[in-house]
């Protein structure tokens, strides 16, 4: 059995610089992030969160279990998503945006909560139990994922209103003179 074992270390930390290197990377990445999960119509912050509860933006990620890369696909699911390599930061992205809107769509509205149990234990397991599973593993993963992308999502600020446009209103009067008024409608 062939097992891929990549050791990284992380570079020392320049007196008063903050940011660790892992916090770099994922920043540099944040932006594909966003367009992906906008092409796949779906919230770059769950996307941002199952990154980080998956591999913390480690591009290099391997579990125990055999997943690999930043959203830590298993080689099945990379085959099935035709990711022909999960350690290419961009490919392993598009890849797991595309699988996380497959199991958003499968639970419908308000079912993100199942669809990120799925993406830990898979569909079938979902199904099985009507539910998140009962496996502490997926519990806690959903938990974590969760409560990160509702704390992201209140941390956002909210979207800029768009401006509101007057009303035009032209009208003569019984004297003859024409108005033109601007109104704004509530």
């Amino acid at each position: 059995r062939l097992v891929r074992s990549i050791a990284v270390s992380r570079p020392a930390q320049p007196a008063g610089n903050s940011d660790s290197a892992w916090a770099i990377v994922a920043r540099s990445l944040d932006s594909y992030v966003r367009q992906t999960a906008e092409r796949y119509q779906v919230d770059p912050l769950l996307v941002d969160s199952v990154i980080r509860a998956e591999s913390n933006y480690n591009p290099l990620a391997v579990s125990s279990k055999g997943a690999r890369g930043l959203m830590q696909l298993m080689p099945g699911t990379a085959r099935r998503l035709a990711v022909a390599d999960s350690f290419n930061p961009a490919q392993n992205i598009d890849g797991g945006v595309r699988y996380l809107k497959y199991l958003l769509d499968l639970f419908g509205k308000n079912g993100e909560p199942l669809a990120v149990a799925a993406y830990n234990a898979g569909e079938g397991a979902v199904f099985k139990y009507g539910g998140v599973p009962p496996y502490r593993e997926t519990t806690e993963y959903v938990k974590k994922v969760v409560h990160g992308w509702q704390a992201r999502r209140a941390a956002e600020p909210p979207p800029e209103a768009e401006p509101r446009q007057p009303r035009v209103i032209e009208f003569v009067d019984a004297r003859g003179v024409e108005h033109i008024q601007t109104r704004y409608e509530p």
